[in-house]
């Protein structure tokens, strides 16, 4: 949501009156030039690039006013309490859950007082809980900034001892004890239950009712923070050892609860396992357990394939009017005279002999929240990843399995392709898809897409074998379900022409 325009109109307050100021007067004889900037620019800050950006500048700026015999003193505060931007009282009890609670006015006056008195060109003032802050500000990956900090090294040594102790585990939990004689069912909804309402306690939703079983963690808002504090609840709940990565190892309520019933109850998910390897059994039947599609002449599920076949229908017709093709050139004449040398008579580029085709007309058409995908992100995505997405978790829910459940075990991913021809479109597009057209538009991640969105473990491969791509992807997951590579399989192919070069061709 970061548009240039919300980031100019930070920048603008912060980074451009400080540059006018210190222009207007660097050559007046000041005894100090005083500039409050912000934490944000020192370790970053979620949801606030902007802002940490412009204050950033301001520290460089004290920086390059030093260098050139000029005072300057810049404070990167965190937050003030009794009338700062951190008065609010929900957004200071977040800070203080986040180990950054605001600071007394009389404490930070008397912290600029010394800065200034010491010379200090740059220099953060933060009250910080660091048995707080420095676990989540390091679950995603280790700061060397923090590591030099003494308070912070002792704070994260807990944090490592316990991740270097594997799967040791304390004695069994009350909870564990509660859950024992429980059926398995109920078991598992007490602990989605409780995933829920920690969840919900974590981010101050009203009730569990708001958090989705099946939402992506990231989806609902949750920082490193946030991640860390939740770790810590479900943690003292259940009397376990858990990792500061959890909601990224396990991104939904579900799966979390899941893994929880895993430790809990000291059982090792079968799908979480090694894959045993067996010799290749060539005569081992492939069952086919689900099935899903789209295709031309309005086929959307097997049925209509079928359908589609038994009553001889026609499913091919003219050229699709939403995918942006210049049709009163392809559609025009087009001269069979060729030159006797060089290329083609001239104005002939841009024409197709074929006038027809079998396309699907609602290619276009995809709900990115659903699968937890930013809209623009979806517009840097090939059609054909989308396509994959719908038809993969119908094909789940055809045969019957939740496709949430599949997420951690040893399914395959084989898709078929042949080409991709949507990155000239991003390229020419006038919306901003920067950070998203590599993976949008890359071979390999068209099988990948499919393996990261339902978590699976299993070999993913992307195929391009021209016309045969489909059923050499086919062939490649039943030789790995017959060596054992896999346990289950998502098998397909697919084809979206973005534009109209195959016909022009």
């Amino acid at each position: 949501s970061l548009t240039p325009e919300r980031f100019e109109a930070v920048l603008r307050a912060k980074a451009v009156s400080a540059v006018h100021l210190h222009e207007l007067t660097r050559h007046m004889d000041l005894s100090a030039f005083v500039l409050f900037s912000s934490v944000s620019g020192v370790w970053g800050t979620a949801g606030q690039a902007n802002y940490a950006a412009a204050n950033a500048h301001l520290d460089a700026l004290a920086e390059q006013r030093r260098a050139d015999g000029l005072p300057a003193t810049s404070i990167a505060w965190g937050p003030w309490a009794e009338g700062g931007m951190a008065a609010d009282e929900t957004l200071a009890q977040r800070m203080r859950a986040g180990g950054v609670p605001p600071m007394t006015t009389s404490a930070a006056i008397d912290a600029l007082q010394h800065a200034l008195d010491s010379h200090d060109t740059v220099v953060a003032v933060a009250d910080v809980d660091w048995q707080r802050f420095a676990p989540g500000f390091t679950a995603v990956r280790p700061s060397p900034l923090l590591a030099e900090l003494p308070e912070a090294r002792e704070a994260l040594a807990p944090a490592e001892s316990a991740a270097g102790s594997g799967t040791d585990r304390v004695p069994a939990s009350s909870l564990a004890q509660r859950m024992s004689p429980l059926p398995e069912t109920e078991q598992r909804r007490l602990l989605l239950d409780l995933v829920r309402e920690t969840v919900a306690a974590v981010l101050g939703h009203a009730g569990p009712e708001t958090v989705g079983a099946n939402r992506a963690f990231k989806e609902l808002g949750f920082d490193s923070l946030t991640a860390v504090e939740l770790r810590n609840r479900l943690g003292a709940a259940g009397e376990l050892r858990l990792p500061a990565t959890l909601i990224y190892d396990y991104p939904t309520p579900t799966s979390l609860a899941d893994h929880l019933w895993t430790e809990l109850l000291g059982t090792r998910a079968v799908a979480g396992g090694p894959v045993s390897r067996s010799a290749e059994a060539t005569d081992d039947p492939i069952a086919i357990v689900g099935m899903s599609c789209r295709f031309p002449g309005g086929v959307r599920s097997p049925e209509d394939l079928w359908q589609l076949l038994a009553t001889g229908r026609d499913a091919v017709s003219g050229f699709p009017t939403d995918r942006g093709w210049d049709l009163d050139s392809l559609n025009g004449p087009r001269s069979d005279a060729m030159p006797t040398t060089g290329s083609p008579t001239s104005g002939t580029t841009n024409t197709s002999y074929a006038h027809e085709g079998g396309f699907l007309y609602d290619a276009a058409e995809f709900d990115p929240a659903f699968f937890g995908i930013s809209p623009r992100e979806a517009l840097a995505m090939d059609p054909q990843q989308r396509l994959l997405l719908e038809t993969s978790w119908e094909a789940f829910e055809r045969a019957g399995i939740d496709p949430s459940s599949v997420r951690g075990s040893q399914a395959g991913v084989f898709i078929g392709t042949n080409g991709q021809d949507y990155l000239s479109l991003v390229l020419n597009s006038p919306e901003a898809t920067d950070g998203f057209m590599s993976t949008g538009n890359s071979a390999s991640v068209v099988s990948g897409r499919l393996a990261y969105t339902f978590g699976v473990e299993g070999p993913a491969v992307t195929v391009d074998t021209a016309c045969s791509s489909s059923l050499v992807a086919l062939h490649l997951a039943a030789q790995a379900l017959r060596s054992g590579e896999c346990d289950l399989a998502l098998a397909g192919g697919v084809t979206v022409m973005s534009t109209p070069g195959a016909f022009i061709e």
